[in-house]
């Protein structure tokens, strides 16, 4: 996981590789590069992402850090983000690796968020969905639920959502 760490030297690297299978998807490659940079330079508050290995600039990790003043607070909560060669015409899959409970979020982690699905535009970039990460998690979406149960606990009895997401924040620190 190269996240924080040796970014400028990745970058250096991804940047000197033009052939073979980089050459098949150059626009979606140099849109990564300029997202890497982005996110070197001017990463959300509260979130940080990069490419898992030199190897494949098309699959990165990302952190969010739970959101102050909620029940995710003082969480730490991986993504896997997948692109693929059409990106940025096409949205990047994203998935929670961390446990969470969420009103928008499968049981496999993945995300129900509209703007990496029906309403994703290639002006999007990986700051802007982690951005968008970080708002669902405070204000979930349950006019559309992933997850029917955690939506109907966050309508009917706030408190018990509160407690079973702060266990789950408890639990992505290794506390459980």
């Amino acid at each position: 996981d190269l996240t924080n760490k040796g970014d400028r030297r990745l970058l250096g690297r991804l940047e000197g590789r033009r052939g073979g299978e980089m050459a098949n998807s150059s626009a979606a490659t140099l849109r990564l590069m300029s997202d890497l940079r982005e996110m070197q330079k001017d990463a959300p508050e509260g979130a940080s992402a990069a490419p898992m290995s030199e190897d494949n600039i098309f699959l990165w990790n990302a952190t969010i850090f739970g959101p102050a003043d909620t029940p995710w607070e003082g969480g730490i909560f991986s993504l896997r983000m997948t692109f693929c060669d059409q990106y940025p015409d096409k949205p990047p899959k994203v998935r929670f690796t961390t446990k969470v409970f969420h009103p928008n979020v499968y049981q496999d982690g993945t995300l129900c968020l509209d703007i990496i699905q029906n309403k994703w535009s290639p002006s999007y970039t990986v700051s802007s969905v982690l951005t968008s990460i970080q708002s669902l998690l405070t204000d979930p979406n349950c006019g559309s639920p992933a997850n029917p149960e955690a939506a109907e606990l966050f309508i009917q009895d706030k408190k018990a959502y509160t407690r079973r997401v702060r266990r789950l924040t408890e639990e992505s620190l290794g506390g459980a």
